[in-house]
């Protein structure tokens, strides 16, 4: 028997938060320390003076950044996470160049960040609170900072600062492994490299981990010629290491009493053919980098305008079709449950339900920043979750290992008291304190306010994509036909995707009917008090304004949500009494007690049929279709598309533009548009 087999799977994903020792510096000031490594996080003297100096003057990051043409993408990847002072410092500059350059308005900047051993959020806080006292500038960007820092879980947790074009992903795990995990696609146009290097982790001395030679082949692949590198450290690990993996590297002055510290140039990328001998440590040539004006996104559901919400926030004119209007298909329910579909902890980092779901709640609550200003309603309406473990996969003991920020076990008390439940046996359950009630219609009024997204409805005929362009022809609500030319076009048309282009798979198609009603005053003491998953799920919620657009609901009346009913291969989107006896009867098999609470005389009930598209093996299809360089497309999210068309939306914008994806190698293998289990029709 292997070793491997020896060890406890459930612990080979677990993520082990910092511990963090507090020691007084020579000037009196608490400063933290590694508790693992024995090595403090920032300069005793001045941290953010030494970032600035050590990764920001010597990666020429003032010049270079300055430089950036419109709509490039500059890359930054750094080795330990720490505490954010390095990020922190950078998206200073950022802010800084931005508002003096006008012409990177459109331009963006991509930190990639890994750590093995993230701070937990209430110590982070605590540290930048000293940073936010000791540098006062920096507090604009310790609140959105601490707002979005994500649960220590595997894997990568993207968070999109829009306001600043700034795109940070944090990978959590081993550096070396998420490293290898970031993807060099080739068959694109403009693969996306590392354009500079943060070498940040703590000394050599106490932990050689961060300077392994599996680090540094990482870095050879993923560079190319004139990337650069900035590291504090001299030590002979890392002047070795830089050198046998292509950088040609350099002692310049350290920062305050360090007498020196290394940079280095890529001179031999990998995956490059390097033909430019300027071997100095000149960085002014940067690599080509991807561009285009428009895109036209085909359908208007929860895919196609997460597609557009993506590509317009990187300055792509977006122009959304749609043959009827937008969430008129499966994505206009009146709301839909934001819960995730939980997995063993030793699968999570490539699990795309988990890092889909908080991708999409990061983002839900952003816009619901963007709601207040515009006065609107909010995309999510956080209440909790109670998943009565009745048809799941995973049990209490799986999820152990979670932190309790995003599942937990509640005692049969607390789940009682919870959930408003009186009988049900609930000492089997799952909290998801994060999960709550996305509103779609809030989110597609928000999206489309952005100035570059352009709705126009279009019935489309015909595709015909040459090598400069896509042309598309469509008939308009006047019955006339419209012919347009655009550099892209991304096909989210759900089961007509398939219409369109047959490259695209053709899907199993599920009607899925959800049921409302109001309940009586006496009901609705009795109701559950959070949603609940079951064989199915309900949810209270009251109506907002404007919510009448979509579905037949009145403003401020209170409504019990109930679904759905899971009927292959019928397409049609009539409202069936049945299938709201299908949907009580899951109810009330699920949860006795509600059997004399639920009315059984449906005859007064509201509902909403669509047509989910879903693949043999469950992934979406994200990306390019085979034998096309402009025709992409994003499809078959079932019934998850409010937790998982974000994500996708962010790995499939950036497939377009040659930047690096928030999901593994493997993780767009299984969903690519050409992969293996889609090659064999559904019988």
């Amino acid at each position: 028997m292997s070793t491997a087999n020896h060890q406890n799977p459930e612990h080979l994903n677990v993520i082990t938060p910092a511990k963090i020792d507090w020691q007084t510096d020579d000037t009196g000031n608490m400063v933290p320390v590694s508790g693992e490594f024995g090595d403090v996080y920032f300069s005793h003297a001045d941290g953010l003076a030494e970032t600035r100096h050590v990764f920001l003057e010597h990666n020429q990051l003032p010049e270079r950044l300055a430089h950036l043409a419109p709509k490039q993408c500059f890359t930054i990847a750094e080795l330990g996470f720490g505490t954010g002072l390095n990020l922190l410092a950078t998206w200073q500059l950022w802010r800084q160049l931005r508002e003096t350059n006008p012409q990177l308005a459109t331009a963006r900047l991509h930190f990639i960040t890994t750590e093995k051993f993230p701070i937990p959020l209430a110590d982070l806080t605590q540290i930048l609170a000293l940073w936010g006292e000791r540098a006062p500038e920096l507090m604009a960007f310790i609140k959105p900072l601490l707002a979005a820092y994500p649960p220590l879980i595997s894997g990568c947790h993207r968070l999109s600062f829009s306001h600043d074009n700034l795109t940070v992903d944090m990978w959590l795990g081993d550096a070396a492994e998420s490293l290898s995990k970031l993807v060099l696609d080739h068959s694109n146009q403009h693969t996306p490299y590392i354009d500079a290097w943060f070498l940040d982790g703590f000394a050599p001395s106490c932990n050689s981990t961060l300077w392994a030679d599996s680090i540094f082949a990482q870095m050879q692949r993923l560079s190319h010629p004139h990337t650069t590198a900035a590291t504090y450290s001299c030590a002979g690990i890392v002047k070795r290491g830089l050198k046998q993996h292509g950088f040609q590297i350099k002692k310049v002055r350290g920062f305050g009493r360090k007498r020196e510290m290394l940079t280095a140039i890529m001179t031999n990328a990998e995956s490059s053919d390097l033909t430019d001998d300027n071997n100095s440590h000149n960085a002014k040539k940067e690599k080509t980098y991807s561009t285009f004006d428009n895109t036209v996104v085909i359908g208007a559901g929860v895919s196609g305008l997460l597609t557009a919400w993506s590509l317009a926030s990187r300055g792509i004119t977006v122009i959304l079709l749609d043959k009827s209007a937008p969430l008129a298909g499966a994505s206009g329910n009146p709301r839909a449950l934001l819960a995730p579909k939980m997995t063993p902890i030793h699968h999570v980092d490539e699990h795309l339900h988990t890092i889909g779901y908080l991708h999409s709640s990061r983002l839900y609550r952003d816009l619901n920043q963007t709601a207040v200003q515009l006065n609107t309603e909010p995309v999510l309406e956080l209440t909790g979750a109670l998943d009565l473990l009745i048809k799941a996969n995973i049990g209490t003991e799986q999820i152990a290992n979670y932190p309790d920020e995003m599942a937990t076990t509640l005692s049969h008390e607390q789940a009682q008291i919870t959930s408003g439940l009186k009988d049900q046996d609930l000492s089997e359950n799952l909290y998801l304190p994060q999960s709550g009630l996305v509103n779609p219609k809030a989110l597609k009024d928000i999206i489309l306010t952005h100035p570059l997204i352009h709705f126009q409805q279009l019935e489309v005929t015909k595709i015909n994509e040459t090598e400069q362009q896509v042309r598309i022809e469509g008939i308009d609500e006047n019955l006339n036909t419209v012919t347009m030319t655009v550099d892209n076009i991304v096909i989210c048309a759900a089961f007509e995707s398939h219409q369109l282009d047959e490259r695209v798979f053709d899907c199993r198609k599920i009607r899925g009917q959800l049921s409302w009603f109001t309940p009586t005053v006496e009901q609705l003491a009795k109701l559950p008090k959070i949603p609940l998953k079951y064989s199915g799920y309900c949810a209270l919620f009251n109506a907002q304004t404007g919510d009448d657009e979509l579905n037949t609901v009145v403003a401020d009346k209170p409504y019990l949500l109930l679904g759905a009913s899971f009927i292959r291969n019928d397409t049609i989107t009539d409202i069936r009494d049945e299938e709201h006896h299908i949907s009580r009867d899951k109810l009330i098999t699920a949860i006795p007690e509600m059997a004399s609470v639920i009315p059984a005389d449906t005859s007064l009930w509201q509902g909403r049929a669509g047509i989910r598209t879903q693949t043999p093996d469950y992934h979406p299809i994200v990306g390019q279709l085979a034998n096309s360089q402009r025709i992409w497309t994003m499809s078959a999210m079932g019934a998850k598309g409010y937790a998982l068309a974000p994500i996708c939306a962010e790995a499939l914008a950036d497939m377009m533009l040659g930047s690096f994806a928030p999901l593994s190698e493997t993780m767009l293998a299984r969903l690519s548009p050409n992969r293996t289990r889609l090659q064999t029709p559904l019988i």
